[in-house]
C-alpha cells in the first residue's frame, strides 16, 4: 500500500514552547515513516532534525504577545502552492485558525483533499486579559473571534477537541458538532509519576519542611495570574506557613516576584525536574480558566499531588469534585486556600484524593492516544477515495 501523504500547517515547531506545540511533537515522533508521509509547513521551524520535509514561511511578531510570530504565506503563495501541488496531499491538517490555516483549507477545498485540526487554544478566553484596559473592545472583539472560529473550525471534516467542555463551548459558537471527535492528549508516565518523590530536594531549595504549594505553567496573564497573586497575599494575610513555588517563566514574571516576595520562582524546568517538584509538592493549584485541555493538571495528577483547580476550561473537565480533587470558583482565592487547608488536614482524604487522580491518568499514554489520530486520518482519506470512486461512476 502506497504511503499516505499529509500537509500539516503549524505557526511554529519550536519544541517544548508551549503544551500546544508539545503536543504537536508527541504526533511527529510517533508518525510511522513506513505508513505516512508528511511535509511541514510552519512560520518558525523547529531547531532539530524530525525526520520529515519541513517548509519555512516568512513570519511577523504579532503586536500584542511578542512571545509568538504569525506565519505570512502569501510572501511566498506561489512557490508554496507549487510545493503543495507536486505533493499531492491525501489529507490536510491546520493547527491554528490564522491566515496560514486559512490558506490550507483553501487549498484542500480547491483540490477536494480531506481536512483535519486539533483545538489546541481557546482563543476566546484570552480576550478579557489582553483586553482588560480596554473595557468597551472585549464584547466586539469576541463576537468578532467567535465568528472566525466558526468559519475556520465549520471547513474543517475532522476537530480533534480535548474534553466535552470544548465540545460544549463550541457547539455554543456555532461549530458543527458532527465534524468533532474528543481526542484527549497523552501523559508520559515513566517521567511523571509518584516515584520521583524527593522531599529532600525541595527543602534544599526552601530551606523549611512547611507545606509547599505548587504552580506550574508559563507565566501569561491569561492563566488567571492576579487570582494566584490574590491566593499567595490572602494566605499571608492569614498567617499560613506555606511555601509556594512556581514553576515556569515568561513575560509575568517580573511583575509576579514583586506581588509574590516570599514566594520561590524556580523558572522553567526540564520535565525530569518538573516531575521531581510535582511529585514533592503538597498542593498544585491552578487558577486559570484559559485551558484547552490543561496538560499541567494531568501531569500533577499522574505525580500523586491533590489538585485544586478553577471551574472553568478545558481542566475542569478532570476533576470529579471531592474525589479526585477540588475545583473553585475561579477568581475566588478564599476558596482555593479552604480546599487546600482541607486537604493539608486530612490524610486519609489526601490519600484518598492522590489515588484518584492517578488511577484517572492511569493509560493515557501518547502510543494510544496517537494511534487514535492516525486511525482517523486514515479513516478520512478512505471516505474521501470511496467519495470520488462514487463521483466517477455518476460522471460515466
Amino acid at each position: 500500500m502506497p504511503k499516505l501523504r499529509i500537509a500539516f500547517f503549524a505557526e511554529m515547531l519550536l519544541e517544548n514552547y508551549d503544551g500546544a506545540i508539545r503536543t504537536m511533537h508527541h504526533i511527529i515522533k510517533r508518525i510511522p515513516k513506513d505508513k505516512f508521509e508528511v511535509v511541514f509547513i510552519c512560520g518558525v521551524p523547529p531547531k532539530e532534525d524530525i525526520g520529515f520535509k519541513v517548509i519555512t514561511v516568512p513570519t511577523m511578531t504579532i503586536p500584542f504577545n511578542k512571545n509568538y510570530k504569525v506565519a505570512l504565506h502569501q510572501l511566498s503563495q506561489h512557490k508554496l502552492t507549487k510545493t503543495l501541488d507536486g505533493f499531492k496531499p491525501d489529507l490536510v491538517h491546520v493547527s491554528t485558525p490564522s491566515p496560514l490555516g486559512h490558506y490550507g483549507l483553501t487549498y484542500a477545498e480547491k483540490n477536494e483533499i480531506p481536512t483535519s485540526t486539533i483545538y489546541h487554544t481557546h482563543y476566546l478566553s484570552y480576550v478579557d486579559y489582553y483586553l482588560r484596559g480596554l473595557p468597551l473592545l472585549v464584547k466586539p472583539i469576541k463576537e468578532a473571534i467567535g465568528k472566525n472560529i466558526k468559519n475556520f473550525y465549520n471547513r474543517c471534516d475532522r476537530v480533534f477537541i480535548p474534553t466535552k467542555q470544548m465540545e460544549i463551548d463550541l457547539t455554543e459558537y456555532g461549530v458543527k458538532r458532527n465534524n468533532m471527535r474528543i481526542w484527549a492528549r497523552g501523559i508520559n508516565q515513566n517521567i511523571f509519576n509518584p516515584n520521583k518523590k524527593d522531599s529532600k530536594f525541595l527543602r534544599s531549595i526552601t530551606g523549611n519542611s512547611n507545606p509547599n504549594i505548587l504552580f506550574a505553567s508559563r507565566l501569561v496573564w491569561e492563566k488567571n495570574l492576579q487570582t494566584l497573586i490574590n491566593i499567595y497575599k490572602k494566605a499571608e494575610e492569614e498567617g499560613k506557613a506555606w511555601n509556594f513555588i512556581i514553576a515556569g517563566d515568561g513575560v509575568a514574571r517580573q511583575a509576579l516576584q514583586k506581588q509574590m516576595p516570599k514566594a520561590i520562582f524556580m523558572g522553567k524546568l526540564d520535565q525530569s525536574t518538573l516531575a521531581t517538584v510535582y511529585a514533592s509538592s503538597d498542593i498544585f493549584i491552578f487558577p486559570s480558566i484559559s485551558e484547552t485541555y490543561g496538560n499541567v493538571v494531568i501531569e500533577a495528577m499522574s505525580c500523586g499531588i491533590p489538585c485544586v483547580i478553577a471551574n472553568g476550561g478545558g481542566s475542569a473537565s478532570f476533576i470529579d469534585h471531592g474525589s479526585n480533587g477540588y475545583l473553585c470558583q475561579p477568581n475566588n482565592p478564599a476558596d482555593y486556600i479552604s480546599y487546600a487547608e482541607i486537604i493539608l488536614e486530612n490524610e486519609a482524604l489526601r490519600n484518598s484524593i492522590i489515588n484518584s487522580g492517578y488511577n484517572y491518568v492511569k493509560g493515557k499514554d501518547w502510543e494510544s492516544v496517537v494511534s487514535n489520530l492516525f486511525a482517523e486520518w486514515k479513516d478520512l482519506i478512505l471516505k474521501e477515495v470511496v467519495l470520488q470512486l462514487i463521483k466517477s461512476k455518476k460522471a460515466v
